[in-house]
């Protein structure tokens, strides 16, 4: 389905019912938004069908961010992740989702954190998965020393600063996210903007909203594996020092940042 928002056409899915038989009445369920990682390579598809089970008990709402998936790409030099977490209200105020539950994962973690600081209060409440504020070269290279020794971790600060890396390299830096990574059919299934993949990552090392956090006025739910070298235990606790009061970071073994 297609929704235009902020001249842009934005692609989503749904799975399960926003209202359900209760009795002599229908109960209204939450909704949970899912946010995808990127830049330009993922979209929605890598959520499915691990969260299907979720419907169950929610709405669940597929997005694919602009410039990403089935979305409109529109020109890659003008993306921003100011304009995705616009994006993100909006869509919600469209199709008519009042106080939604909005998961982000690793890229789209950043940007779910943004919506919460420029529209405070308009979700019900914030999931940030494998969640960086601020784009810390040094400590990534760290959490690649540290789960896959030396040498790995000069390949990966020299892929993260969008230096030349081979494949096999490449290879040496996925095997190093741990056992929960996307497999060769989770892989083939996003739309790749590959256009975006650069200027998204320079957007990608330019951030850093950790002052603005505190602005955030949902309660939020920061979960970190306590092995992933991306997004380490260090930027969880980093976001969680930085919101306000009643947060809760939730580890676990592995996270795919």
């Amino acid at each position: 389905m297609y929704v235009d928002i902020n001249e842009a056409r934005l692609w989503f899915d749904v799975d399960g019912p926003a209202l359900v038989p209760d009795g002599g009445e229908m109960r209204e369920r939450p909704t949970v938004v899912l946010v995808h990682g990127g830049p330009g390579g993922w979209d929605h598809s890598y959520f499915k069908p691990d969260f299907a089970p979720l419907a169950e008990d929610a709405q669940v709402v597929y997005l694919d961010l602009r410039g990403h998936g089935r979305s409109e790409w529109g020109d890659a030099a003008d993306w921003t992740f100011e304009a995705c977490a616009d994006d993100v209200r909006v869509f919600c105020d469209t199709v008519g989702i009042a106080r939604p539950i909005v998961f982000g994962h690793s890229m789209g973690a950043a940007i779910v954190l943004l919506y919460g600081v420029r529209h405070p209060g308009h979700a019900a409440g914030l999931i940030v998965q494998s969640a960086f504020a601020r784009f810390d070269i040094p400590r990534l290279i760290e959490g690649f020393r540290r789960v896959a020794g030396d040498e790995v971790a000069e390949i990966a600060g020299r892929s993260f600063r969008g230096q030349e890396v081979s494949d096999e390299e490449c290879h040496r830096v996925d095997v190093a996210f741990g056992p929960q990574v996307p497999d060769e059919e989770q892989r083939a299934r996003p739309r790749k903007n590959l256009e975006l993949n650069s200027p998204g990552m320079d957007v990608v090392r330019r951030t850093d909203i950790v002052h603005r956090l505190g602005a955030i006025a949902s309660p939020t739910l920061v979960a970190v594996g306590e092995l992933d070298p991306v997004t380490p235990v260090g930027a969880a606790e980093e976001i969680a020092d930085a919101l306000r009061d009643g947060i809760v970071i939730a580890s676990t073994r592995y996270s795919y940042g």
